[in-house]
């Protein structure tokens, strides 16, 4: 949930208009997606034992005649805004979708796929009694991919095209999350410190799968979500949680530093979500929200005690709303993210932005 706030609208639309459709003019061959319910296409909606779905209503009331497609949001996510930009229609459709449709798969593999699983997380225990897929298995089905580009493609232009795409990663806030509520037996220090090896750990097993561009998206300042308003006394952020945000971030930054020093040729940039959404939540205004507290969708305190679904009120303005649901983004709130990823600099990327990642080393 990374937001770049200052960027004007005018820009952001000045940048979708230099893209055509589906492939045309894009920046990269393809793009793989990979994390939780901030980038989740509809992967959960193919899951038929799981229970982190958004595929009904008032989900989708934004998206192409209103359809609700699993997606954790009133209309786009950041990972579609974010595939908008370097050309592409929207986000690849999730690797589950076309799992068991050869043809389809044969089609979109070369363009790109979408594994995230709204509910998981870093740890293979996160998600668990959600039944989703964890990172560790979205990036299993990576390797099946890549096993089905060397036999269309052949081994050298697979490993080119797989080093010359870019993989996108939103993951983290479910494992700080399931830790803060938890019992706690382990010191949060050390709990981050393994959190960082775990995330290092799917990392490297996605560089030697072949990928060499990434765009990590931080953890945003979750202890300000209206589900964790809703718990406290004074309707204020967990500090908690949030202070957890920073320190995961801080982690995240110093793995990738060391893993492009071990990896000759990888490329990154990260977004510091934390950053980005704060800043919206202190001036909201700038960014063009009136309603930074309170989501759009839900029941009962800030609407944070209450799923989305038909039952649930909703507000009349998505577009001024910071917050979908307890939890989630609004379309408006993604499509700002992204072009702060795309576009934007420090201290909300480093070292480089997103787009940056298209150029050639």
């Amino acid at each position: 949930m990374a937001i770049r706030w200052f960027l004007p609208d005018l820009v952001f639309a000045l940048s979708l208009a230099l893209y055509g459709v589906f492939t045309a003019g894009a920046a990269v061959p393809a793009v793989f997606i990979f994390g939780d319910s901030t980038a989740d296409v509809g992967t959960n909606t193919h899951l038929p034992d799981c229970k982190a779905r958004s595929d009904f209503p008032h989900n989708g009331i934004d998206f192409p005649r209103s359809r609700p497609t699993g997606r954790f949001s009133n209309g786009l996510n950041s990972a579609d805004f974010l595939a908008k930009l370097f050309g592409f229609r929207r986000s690849p459709p999730s690797y589950l979708s076309l799992a068991n449709r050869t043809r389809l798969l044969d089609i979109y593999m070369s363009r790109g796929i979408n594994f995230a699983s709204g509910g998981s997380g870093i740890l293979g225990s996160t998600g668990r009694l959600e039944k989703v897929m964890t990172l560790g298995e979205q990036v299993e089905q990576l390797g099946l991919v890549k096993s089905q580009l060397e036999e269309k493609m052949g081994e050298d232009s697979a490993a080119e095209f797989l080093a010359q795409s870019i993989f996108f990663v939103s993951t983290g806030s479910n494992d700080l999350f399931a830790y803060h509520y938890s019992n706690r037996s382990l010191p949060k220090d050390d709990f981050i410190l393994n959190l960082g090896l775990a995330y290092e750990d799917h990392l490297k097993n996605l560089i030697s799968i072949g990928a060499r561009k990434f765009g990590i998206i931080g953890v945003a300042p979750i202890g300000c979500c209206p589900s964790q308003r809703a718990q406290s006394a004074t309707g204020g952020c967990l500090e908690d949680l949030n202070d957890s945000a920073q320190a995961f971030y801080s982690n995240i930054d110093s793995t990738l530093q060391r893993l492009s020093s071990d990896y000759p040729g990888l490329k990154y940039s990260l977004g510091n979500a934390y950053e980005m959404t704060i800043n919206v939540i202190n001036n909201p205004t700038l960014a063009g929200f009136s309603e930074v507290k309170t989501a759009c969708c839900g029941a009962g305190a800030f609407n944070g005690q209450g799923v989305c679904d038909r039952k649930a009120n909703l507000c009349s303005d998505r577009n001024n709303h910071l917050f979908w649901d307890m939890y989630h983004p609004t379309q408006a709130a993604s499509k700002v993210a992204a072009a702060t990823l795309y576009g934007g600099g420090a201290p909300f990327t480093t070292p480089i932005n997103f787009s940056q990642l298209a150029m050639d080393n």
